[in-house]
Protein backbone atom coordinates (compact mmCIF):
# COMPACT_ATOMS: atom_id res chain seq x y z
CA UNK A 1 0.00 0.00 0.00
CA UNK A 2 2.57 2.67 0.87
CA UNK A 3 4.37 1.58 -2.70
CA UNK A 4 1.01 2.89 -4.40
CA UNK A 5 0.32 5.33 -2.46
CA UNK A 6 3.91 6.92 -3.41
CA UNK A 7 3.57 6.71 -6.63
CA UNK A 8 -0.44 8.16 -6.45
CA UNK A 9 -1.76 4.90 -7.97
CA UNK A 10 -5.27 3.17 -6.68
CA UNK A 11 -3.72 -0.70 -5.55
CA UNK A 12 -4.92 -2.42 -8.64
CA UNK A 13 -2.67 -0.26 -10.86
CA UNK A 14 0.20 -0.41 -8.69
CA UNK A 15 0.00 -4.29 -9.20
CA UNK A 16 -0.93 -4.18 -12.44
CA UNK A 17 2.21 -1.94 -13.15
CA UNK A 18 4.77 -3.74 -10.74
CA UNK A 19 3.83 -6.81 -11.46
CA UNK A 20 2.46 -7.39 -15.21
CA UNK A 21 0.77 -10.99 -14.33
CA UNK A 22 -1.82 -13.68 -16.03
CA UNK A 23 -4.88 -11.60 -14.59
CA UNK A 24 -5.44 -7.92 -13.71
CA UNK A 25 -6.18 -6.59 -10.61
CA UNK A 26 -9.56 -4.45 -10.73
CA UNK A 27 -10.85 -1.64 -8.08
CA UNK A 28 -13.41 -3.42 -6.29
CA UNK A 29 -16.22 -1.41 -7.37
CA UNK A 30 -16.07 -3.74 -10.72
CA UNK A 31 -17.29 -6.77 -8.71
CA UNK A 32 -21.29 -6.46 -9.81
CA UNK A 33 -23.47 -6.85 -6.62
CA UNK A 34 -25.01 -10.56 -5.93
CA UNK A 35 -22.45 -11.87 -8.05
CA UNK A 36 -19.80 -14.07 -5.98
CA UNK A 37 -16.03 -13.28 -6.35
CA UNK A 38 -14.62 -16.50 -7.17
CA UNK A 39 -17.09 -16.76 -10.26
CA UNK A 40 -16.44 -12.93 -11.07
CA UNK A 41 -12.95 -14.18 -11.28
CA UNK A 42 -13.28 -16.92 -13.27
CA UNK A 43 -15.32 -15.36 -15.86
CA UNK A 44 -13.55 -12.15 -16.21
CA UNK A 45 -10.19 -12.74 -16.10
CA UNK A 46 -9.74 -9.86 -13.04
CA UNK A 47 -9.18 -9.80 -9.76
CA UNK A 48 -11.59 -7.27 -7.02
CA UNK A 49 -8.86 -5.46 -5.19
CA UNK A 50 -9.67 -3.19 -1.99
CA UNK A 51 -7.15 -0.64 -0.84
CA UNK A 52 -5.96 -2.84 1.94
CA UNK A 53 -3.12 -5.32 3.03
CA UNK A 54 -5.34 -8.49 2.58
CA UNK A 55 -5.55 -7.51 -0.92
CA UNK A 56 -2.02 -6.27 -1.48
CA UNK A 57 -0.97 -9.88 -0.55
CA UNK A 58 -3.67 -11.68 -2.52
CA UNK A 59 -2.60 -9.74 -5.58
CA UNK A 60 1.22 -10.17 -5.03
CA UNK A 61 0.44 -13.87 -4.20
CA UNK A 62 -1.52 -14.31 -7.65
CA UNK A 63 1.73 -12.84 -9.47
CA UNK A 64 3.94 -15.24 -7.49
CA UNK A 65 1.91 -18.35 -7.97
CA UNK A 66 -0.37 -17.36 -11.09
CA UNK A 67 -0.94 -21.15 -11.73
CA UNK A 68 -2.05 -22.34 -8.27
CA UNK A 69 -4.10 -19.15 -7.71
CA UNK A 70 -6.04 -19.68 -11.02
CA UNK A 71 -6.29 -23.67 -9.50
CA UNK A 72 -7.70 -22.82 -7.01
CA UNK A 73 -9.84 -20.60 -8.50
CA UNK A 74 -11.60 -22.50 -11.19
CA UNK A 75 -12.43 -25.28 -8.22
CA UNK A 76 -14.20 -22.68 -6.41
CA UNK A 77 -15.65 -21.65 -9.09
CA UNK A 78 -16.89 -24.99 -10.42
CA UNK A 79 -17.76 -25.67 -6.84
CA UNK A 80 -20.21 -22.25 -6.76
CA UNK A 81 -21.89 -23.36 -10.36
CA UNK A 82 -22.69 -26.46 -9.31
CA UNK A 83 -24.41 -26.21 -5.62
CA UNK A 84 -24.34 -22.31 -5.37
CA UNK A 85 -24.05 -20.06 -2.55
CA UNK A 86 -25.33 -21.17 0.78
CA UNK A 87 -25.23 -20.10 4.19
CA UNK A 88 -22.34 -22.46 4.32
CA UNK A 89 -18.75 -23.70 1.89
CA UNK A 90 -19.24 -27.34 2.49
CA UNK A 91 -16.17 -29.40 3.00
CA UNK A 92 -14.87 -28.70 -0.13
CA UNK A 93 -14.83 -25.25 -0.86
CA UNK A 94 -14.18 -24.33 2.84
CA UNK A 95 -10.62 -26.15 2.45
CA UNK A 96 -9.63 -24.71 -0.93
CA UNK A 97 -10.70 -20.79 1.15
CA UNK A 98 -8.24 -22.50 3.86
CA UNK A 99 -5.22 -23.53 1.63
CA UNK A 100 -5.83 -19.41 -0.29
CA UNK A 101 -5.56 -17.82 2.79
CA UNK A 102 -3.70 -19.51 5.23
CA UNK A 103 -1.47 -22.34 3.50
CA UNK A 104 2.51 -22.48 3.23
CA UNK A 105 4.68 -24.69 1.19
CA UNK A 106 7.83 -26.55 3.06
CA UNK A 107 10.92 -27.59 1.06
CA UNK A 108 12.91 -29.82 4.44
CA UNK A 109 14.91 -32.84 4.87
CA UNK A 110 12.96 -35.86 6.04
CA UNK A 111 13.88 -35.03 9.66
CA UNK A 112 12.16 -31.64 9.89
CA UNK A 113 8.80 -32.84 8.02
CA UNK A 114 8.85 -36.15 10.76
CA UNK A 115 8.73 -34.18 13.51
CA UNK A 116 6.58 -31.47 12.06
CA UNK A 117 4.15 -34.05 11.33
CA UNK A 118 4.37 -35.57 14.64
CA UNK A 119 4.30 -32.52 16.09
CA UNK A 120 7.11 -32.89 18.03
CA UNK A 121 7.82 -29.32 18.22
CA UNK A 122 11.31 -29.87 20.77
CA UNK A 123 12.18 -32.19 18.37
CA UNK A 124 11.43 -30.30 15.44
CA UNK A 125 12.79 -26.63 17.00
CA UNK A 126 15.32 -27.59 18.73
CA UNK A 127 16.75 -31.49 18.25
CA UNK A 128 16.60 -30.26 14.60
CA UNK A 129 17.59 -27.02 14.34
CA UNK A 130 20.35 -26.77 12.72
CA UNK A 131 18.71 -28.58 9.36
CA UNK A 132 16.27 -25.52 9.04
CA UNK A 133 19.73 -24.20 7.51
CA UNK A 134 18.72 -26.80 4.66
CA UNK A 135 15.02 -25.87 4.42
CA UNK A 136 12.83 -22.94 2.80
CA UNK A 137 9.05 -22.14 3.98
CA UNK A 138 7.39 -20.31 1.23
CA UNK A 139 4.16 -18.88 2.77
CA UNK A 140 1.14 -18.92 0.24
CA UNK A 141 -1.89 -17.89 2.21
CA UNK A 142 -2.49 -13.79 1.88
CA UNK A 143 -4.05 -13.87 5.04
CA UNK A 144 -1.31 -15.31 6.98
CA UNK A 145 1.10 -12.27 5.61
CA UNK A 146 -1.36 -9.89 6.72
CA UNK A 147 -1.44 -11.24 10.26
CA UNK A 148 2.47 -11.30 10.02
CA UNK A 149 2.66 -7.93 9.29
CA UNK A 150 1.51 -7.50 13.31
CA UNK A 151 3.40 -10.41 14.16
CA UNK A 152 2.05 -12.14 17.74
CA UNK A 153 3.08 -15.76 18.73
CA UNK A 154 0.23 -17.82 17.62
CA UNK A 155 0.21 -17.31 14.39
CA UNK A 156 -0.08 -20.61 13.06
CA UNK A 157 0.31 -21.88 9.18
CA UNK A 158 -1.28 -25.09 7.28
CA UNK A 159 1.36 -26.69 5.96
CA UNK A 160 0.85 -28.35 2.62
CA UNK A 161 1.69 -31.94 3.70
CA UNK A 162 3.75 -32.57 0.44
CA UNK A 163 7.20 -31.82 0.53
CA UNK A 164 8.33 -29.41 -2.09
CA UNK A 165 10.81 -31.44 -4.07
CA UNK A 166 14.60 -30.46 -3.43
CA UNK A 167 15.01 -30.91 -7.02
CA UNK A 168 13.18 -27.26 -7.58
CA UNK A 169 15.36 -25.54 -5.67
CA UNK A 170 14.26 -22.23 -5.04
CA UNK A 171 12.80 -21.39 -8.14
CA UNK A 172 8.91 -20.61 -7.06
CA UNK A 173 7.91 -20.37 -10.87
CA UNK A 174 8.51 -24.55 -10.33
CA UNK A 175 7.01 -24.52 -7.20
CA UNK A 176 4.09 -23.03 -9.08
CA UNK A 177 3.78 -25.63 -11.64
CA UNK A 178 4.77 -28.31 -9.22
CA UNK A 179 2.23 -27.26 -7.10
CA UNK A 180 -1.12 -26.26 -9.42
CA UNK A 181 -1.75 -30.00 -10.57
CA UNK A 182 -1.57 -31.05 -6.94
CA UNK A 183 -4.63 -29.28 -6.17
CA UNK A 184 -7.38 -31.22 -6.76
CA UNK A 185 -10.59 -32.02 -5.26
CA UNK A 186 -10.26 -35.25 -3.71
CA UNK A 187 -6.90 -34.04 -2.52
CA UNK A 188 -8.14 -31.32 -0.88
CA UNK A 189 -11.46 -32.18 0.59
CA UNK A 190 -9.21 -34.55 2.32
CA UNK A 191 -7.61 -31.01 4.19
CA UNK A 192 -4.21 -32.00 3.20
CA UNK A 193 -2.55 -29.43 5.82
CA UNK A 194 -0.85 -29.89 9.06
CA UNK A 195 -0.05 -27.09 11.20
CA UNK A 196 3.09 -24.69 11.70
CA UNK A 197 3.47 -22.00 14.26
CA UNK A 198 5.49 -19.87 11.81
CA UNK A 199 7.20 -17.60 14.75
CA UNK A 200 8.91 -21.09 15.63
CA UNK A 201 10.39 -21.50 12.66
CA UNK A 202 14.56 -20.43 13.38
CA UNK A 203 15.37 -17.22 12.27
CA UNK A 204 12.23 -16.26 12.26
CA UNK A 205 11.47 -13.78 15.61
CA UNK A 206 14.20 -13.50 17.97
CA UNK A 207 12.43 -14.74 20.58
CA UNK A 208 12.85 -18.45 19.51
CA UNK A 209 16.65 -18.45 19.96
CA UNK A 210 16.36 -19.72 23.54
CA UNK A 211 14.30 -23.47 23.90
CA UNK A 212 11.78 -21.91 26.08
CA UNK A 213 10.18 -20.43 23.97
CA UNK A 214 8.68 -23.72 22.64
CA UNK A 215 7.32 -24.63 26.37
CA UNK A 216 4.56 -22.54 25.60
CA UNK A 217 1.09 -25.43 25.22
CA UNK A 218 -1.40 -22.68 24.19
CA UNK A 219 0.96 -22.38 21.13
CA UNK A 220 3.39 -25.83 20.60
CA UNK A 221 0.07 -28.35 20.85
CA UNK A 222 0.59 -31.84 20.86
CA UNK A 223 -0.94 -33.90 18.48
CA UNK A 224 -5.10 -34.51 19.12
CA UNK A 225 -5.65 -37.20 20.90
CA UNK A 226 -7.84 -40.05 19.39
Amino acid sequence: MQCAQATGLALPDALNTAAPGPLRAVPQAALPEGMPYEAFIAESGTVPTRENLHDLFNGLIWHRFPLAKRRLNRLQAAAIAAQGVGPVRGPLRDAITLFDENAALLQAPPAVWDALLARDWARLFVGERALWAQARLVLFGHALLEKLATPYKSITAHVFVQPVPAALGDDLAAWDGWLAPRLDTDALARKPFTPLPVLGVPGWWLANETPRFYDDAQVFRGPRQA
